[in-house]
């Protein structure tokens, strides 16, 4: 049994792959290019870009909440089924009213009919630095930042080695923000993280990889993070300059995406698969 407070053993995290050979249309309209995107196994990869950009619905993709286009492919690299091994974390906590924090950690349990791990779910609170006291608490109960606190253990306690993320924590203030991104980077460390973020600093702070959606339809451009291994603190100089350079680059008006050979855009600079 895992210590208190941590998570248990989870399988060894794969690495991505989407394959979209002819690029992603909703109602008609292109949203995503041609991309052909590897996402590195236990590590986090950030993604961002101006709305409507892609990068929910490149994260529906993944999670299998959206059908695979004909020809396209979406599947862990060491070749086993992505089903099952994936959790996901929203923007919003959709914490049910009717169930206290505690309730709410194990409600995956719940729906499955499995028993639930209590006294882990309990450590996992304890992790996310809800009191004792604050378990029985219904969600209506709870300040926002708690709230969001509840929603990560929720998401560490299905023990999934792949997680995605979709503005997890902007639905709070900044400090909370803060503190919730370093929780995020300590306990998913060694999962495969992909994070939708719209906040430069977030993505410089938790990523090991960031990619920016860009162009009309978008694809992805990586862009350099600093040294240094997430959480990056968030005084660091290098850091500072980093999230100006990001923040101009987001702000200019999107060129249209280069092709690369045989019409295909890819994430990584010079063209190639990315890695």
């Amino acid at each position: 049994m895992p210590a208190k407070g941590t998570v248990s053993e989870v399988s060894p995290a794969p690495g991505l792959r989407l394959l979209l050979p002819h690029g992603l249309g909703l109602g008609g309209l292109p949203v995503l290019g041609p991309l052909d995107l590897a996402v590195a196994a236990g590590r986090v990869t950030a993604l961002l870009g101006a709305s409507g950009a892609g990068k929910s619905t490149l994260l529906r993709l993944v999670a299998g909440l959206l059908p695979v286009p004909a020809g396209a492919r979406v599947a862990a690299a060491d070749g086993a089924p992505l089903g099952g091994r994936i959790a996901w974390m929203a923007q919003q906590d959709l914490l049910v009213p009717w169930r206290d924090a505690l309730g709410n950690v194990v409600l995956g349990a719940h729906l499955r009919g499995q028993r639930p791990d209590v006294a882990r779910a309990r450590g996992l609170l304890q992790a996310v630095g809800l009191a004792e006291a604050d378990h029985a608490k219904p969600p209506a109960a709870l300040s926002g930042g708690m709230r969001q606190r509840v929603a990560l253990a929720r998401t560490l306690m299905e023990d999934r080695p792949v997680v995605l993320m979709d503005e997890p924590f902007s639905a709070v203030d900044a400090p909370t923000r803060h503190r919730l991104q370093e929780l995020a980077a300590r306990l998913l460390a060694g999962r495969t993280v992909l994070l939708v973020t719209h906040d430069p600093l977030e993505a410089l702070r938790l990523a090991d990889r960031i990619l920016v959606l860009q162009g009309s339809p978008a694809v992805p451009v990586e862009v350099p993070v600093p040294d240094g291994a997430p959480p990056r603190p968030a005084r660091d100089p290098a850091l500072l300059a980093a999230q100006a350079a990001l923040l101009e680059r987001l702000a200019e008006p999107e060129p249209g995406a280069a092709a690369g050979p045989g019409g295909r855009h890819d994430a990584r600079p010079g063209g190639g698969a990315a890695a």
